[in-house]
């Protein structure tokens, strides 16, 4: 009998062990699945910001336009963040962040398929060459009392090439293919997040979220090094003959690889989607069972009467529900200090997301860095930074035990320096090139009030030239002309981007001794003095990032604290909706459409519209471009200053140490706000806001 019974407890204990190894197994999995998708997530948000420019030029489409592209994410995200963060928990979760995976692939491979419709890039449109003829023989010099050959373009070829530019509008897969990443993107983090707290071992959830934040930064890594690498190879790699180019990947024409990035990352998220489709729904139960359960359950009639019933109760209360939401949305929104703290937070918020969205741009045109450069040294500073800044932050909090008081003061004093610290770019801002034409006189001998209709000169009005033609030149006296005839040139040789252009006669008025009045092909190179600006602004960057990202440790706990604990859900919600769609959308729009207004020449495409910028002011891009982001921060920090008083003036004589109970309500909070679909990737950039979650969940690990 003690036998049998012995038999019997060492089955039922290896049966225990068994599912307890089931559940673990299964558990296990689906974090493991989880990590790949973080980094899919992050990986198809970088490859879109750093590409952006690079869609621009393609496409030929200003700014403003690139940034409502670049914003069609958020909408794509705010379609179905209502849907998942209520109907989510009660689906499979498992299979819906699959599904949300494969449509944040899809969605990346349909923002790169116009690039196999479009036909070759025409980095020459002005001068209605063949699309196969980016060659020297299409350059055109002084040629004195002759007409040129692109003036006698017959009107029926001219015709035929407009219809072609059509294919410009194909920016909208683009568009759509970003919303539909938005959408794929949503159920992941707040499902993902909502499952581990289900079934995580209690006092676990910290390191899960930590670590899965830590992992995903994996992703940023990868975009910028792809990011990188696409950017020195010729969009249209394996189509031309590569030797035919005569551009450089610093020429202001240049377009990347940017599909292959897209592709990339669609595949990689397509292929992390695949393990959550064999995931169970309940990993402390096996497929069997479950569907054992699933007919049992059917068979008890009695107990859907009983389900019936209920649904039939919750259907009377939901007008009751109803009322309810619009008292807790009134609550919230009379609440001092949830809103001052949603308005400092919107600013904080756009002022980050406009300067990521054209930072590469502005490193582009304000001192002269390659996209490919510039990918790689801002994936080399944000990163690391931003780390160190979410540990340093954390450690701060935990180990001082500041105050809620204390803790916003901690917040202003690190978005006090970061703005101290952003001022010092302006001294930064490079002087504008000197550009024949635009910034200069067409003999290179006097500056132009206005870079518009700049009258030709008597050393190439006779040239004949094509005025709207951009083909630019550098002449040896490091003035650059807008084009070989432009410049007053009557001869060359070489061979593509090897081209050496002769007796410009407008290089030759500024005065040269040596008489060698030449010019090669592309734009003047900085100077010096522009180049030593490059490295101090990359510096600065490097101690902005750091305290941007220290301070935004405070978000989450700041947010839960200053409403009642039952409605932090909806505060985080609320303010989640409000960010996406006024900072989300509107911020790269009305950033762009800014930058737009300092354009100093636009492209022209074959039916004489105004397509992509080939070159800036450079003093008024950068005032316009650090100017706004400055005046969306310093009320911030005005808000600040009003929110601690008013936060000493309510918790005045109160406990509020961020104690071991603090910690575990930001844990709360955490999951909270990314059941409402918070996303920002915090390798993305260097601001507070757009960090918090993953500097809340390492600070809590710790």
């Amino acid at each position: 009998m003690d036998q049998h019974q012995h038999l019997n407890k060492t089955a039922e204990s290896a049966s225990s062990e068994k599912k307890k190894t089931r559940r673990c197994n299964g558990f296990k999995m689906f974090l493991a699945a989880l990590s790949f998708s973080y980094i899919a997530k992050a990986l198809g948000g970088i490859i879109m910001k750093i590409s952006i420019t690079q869609i621009e030029r393609r496409f030929d489409i200003s700014s403003s336009l690139a940034g409502l592209i670049d914003g069609s994410f958020e909408i794509g995200n705010l379609l179905v963040i209502v849907f998942v963060s209520y109907f989510g928990s009660k689906l499979h979760r498992p299979k819906l962040i699959g599904i949300g995976c494969l449509l944040m692939g899809t969605g990346s491979i349909l923002t790169a398929l116009p690039h196999f419709f479009m036909g070759y890039y025409r980095y020459s449109k002005e001068t209605h060459i063949n699309p196969s003829e980016n060659s020297t023989s299409s350059l055109s010099t002084c040629l004195i009392n002759q007409t040129l050959s692109f003036n006698g373009t017959s009107p029926e070829i001219v015709e035929k090439d407009c219809v072609k530019e059509s294919g410009s509008h194909m920016w909208i897969y683009v568009f759509m293919g970003n919303m539909l990443r938005g959408i794929g993107e949503t159920p992941i983090v707040p499902l993902g997040i909502s499952y581990i707290d289900d079934f995580a071992k209690e006092g676990h959830s910290s390191l899960y979220l930590g670590s899965l934040n830590a992992i995903g930064m994996i992703g940023p890594v990868i975009g910028f090094a792809l990011g990188s690498l696409f950017a020195k190879i010729y969009v249209d790699i394996g189509y031309v003959d590569l030797s035919t180019i005569r551009i450089t990947p610093k020429d202001s024409r240049w377009v990347g690889a940017w599909w292959l990035g897209f592709l990339v990352s669609g595949l990689f998220s397509i292929i992390s989607s695949i393990p959550f489709f064999f995931l169970p729904k309940n990993p402390n139960k096996p497929q069997k069972e479950r569907k054992i359960s699933l007919s049992l359950h059917v068979l008890k009639t009695n107990d859907d009467r009983n389900q019936t019933a209920n649904l039939t109760n919750q259907g009377k209360n939901v007008t009751k529900n109803v009322t309810g939401f619009f008292q807790s949305l009134k609550s919230i929104l009379t609440n001092p200090l949830y809103v001052i703290f949603l308005l400092l937070t919107l600013l904080q918020v756009s002022s980050f997301i406009g300067s990521f969205t054209y930072v590469f741009k502005y490193m582009e045109q304000q001192y002269g860095q390659s996209a490919s450069h510039a990918n790689f040294l801002l994936g080399i500073i944000t990163i690391p930074t931003v780390a160190t800044g979410m540990f340093l932050g954390g450690f701060i909090i935990k180990k001082f035990k500041l105050s809620l008081v204390g803790i916003a003061k901690f917040s202003f004093l690190t978005s006090m320096i970061s703005f101290l610290f952003q001022l010092l770019y302006f001294p930064l801002i490079c002087e504008s090139k000197s550009v024949a034409g635009l910034t200069l006189t067409y003999d290179g001998n006097n500056s132009v009030a206005s870079h518009v209709d700049v009258p030709l000169s008597y050393c190439n009005s006779e040239c004949n030239c094509d005025e709207s033609q951009w083909e630019p030149v550098c002449g040896n006296n490091g003035i650059t002309y807008l084009s070989p005839c432009l410049a007053g040139c009557k001869s060359s040789s070489g061979i593509k981007k090897h081209t050496v252009f002769y007796n410009c006669s407008c290089v030759e008025v500024t005065g040269l001794q040596n008489r060698n009045y030449s010019a090669h092909l592309g734009e003047c190179p900085r100077d010096n003095t522009c180049t030593r600006k490059f490295f101090i602004y990359v510096a600065i960057q490097v101690i902005n990032s750091l305290f941007s990202a220290t301070g935004g440790t405070t978000f989450i706990l700041l947010t839960v604290k200053i409403v009642q604990p039952e409605l932090k859900a909806l505060a985080m919600g609320f303010q989640s909706m409000v960010i996406r769609t006024l900072g989300g959308i509107l911020a790269p729009i009305y950033f762009g459409a800014l930058i737009d207004k300092t354009c100093m020449k636009w492209s022209t495409n074959s039916c004489g519209a105004q397509g992509a910028c080939r070159i800036y002011n450079s003093v008024f891009f950068g005032r316009v471009y650090l100017g706004l982001s400055i005046a969306l921060r310093f009320p911030a920090l005005v808000l600040y200053i009003v929110f601690i008083f008013a936060m000493k003036k309510k918790f005045q004589g109160k406990d509020t140490k961020a104690s071991d109970n603090e910690r575990k309500v930001m844990d709360e909070a955490n999951l909270e706000f990314l059941n409402n679909g918070e996303h920002f990737v915090p390798s993305a950039g260097t601001d507070s806001k757009t960090c918090n979650l993953d500097m809340q969940d390492n600070a809590a690990a710790n």
